[in-house]
């Protein structure tokens, strides 16, 4: 409490308001702070905005591109079938499996399949328009919330470089004004010790 004492009370806007003891680095001060919150702002808002557009943009393309393809195992898939666990109807294990796409191309590929599937069991897969195996898509929610999530982690890396920058500026502006306050106080302190008479 006594720093707070030794202070003042906060002045909102001091830099703002007029002074005869403001200096132009004050205002300088003002306006590169002011710039670099609003650079800060903006840059955070249109990153993230524009990465999050992309990102839902190119989820709801796979929406519409990839579809479901029936495919059939080509070999015995490893592992053990049966009710032997509760786990074992849900254990998925890499097999391949081929598909034949609308062209009449057929295709073979690696995929998940249930543990000990017979060769021939059918299994649904994900194709793009080429044909090539692709993961499911993401759902409509699933895509908002990672354009969202990753619109947000942009934004934020976006606006620490304004951010970053003008705390630079200011340290400079800082370091500068601290300068000067050194070259008047050895050009002025040594006269305080005199007396006039």
């Amino acid at each position: 409490m006594p720093l707070k004492a030794f202070r003042g009370p906060k002045v909102w806007l001091w830099r703002w308001r007029r002074n005869p003891l403001k200096r132009r680095a004050d205002t300088v001060e003002a306006w590169v702070l002011l710039g670099a919150w609003l650079f800060t702002l903006l840059a955070g808002v249109l990153g993230g905005l524009a990465a999050g557009r992309s990102v839902e943009d190119g989820l709801a393309r796979e929406r519409a591109e990839w579809h479901p393809v029936v495919a059939h195992v080509m070999d015995k898939a490893p592992g053990e079938s049966g009710p032997k666990s509760e786990s074992a109807g849900r254990e998925r294990v890499w097999a391949r499996v081929g598909w034949t796409v609308a062209d009449g191309s057929a295709h073979t590929g690696q995929a998940r399949v249930a543990a000990g599937s017979r060769a021939g069991a059918p299994v649904t897969v994900w194709t793009d328009p080429q044909g090539h195996l692709v993961t499911r898509p993401a759902t409509a929610s699933e895509a908002h919330f990672r354009s969202a999530l990753i619109g947000g982690l942009v934004g934020l890396s976006t606006a620490a470089v304004p951010f970053v920058a003008g705390l630079v500026v200011r340290g400079r502006l800082e370091r500068r004004r601290m300068d000067r306050w050194d070259a008047e106080w050895s050009r002025l302190g040594p006269q305080w010790g005199r007396t006039t008479g």
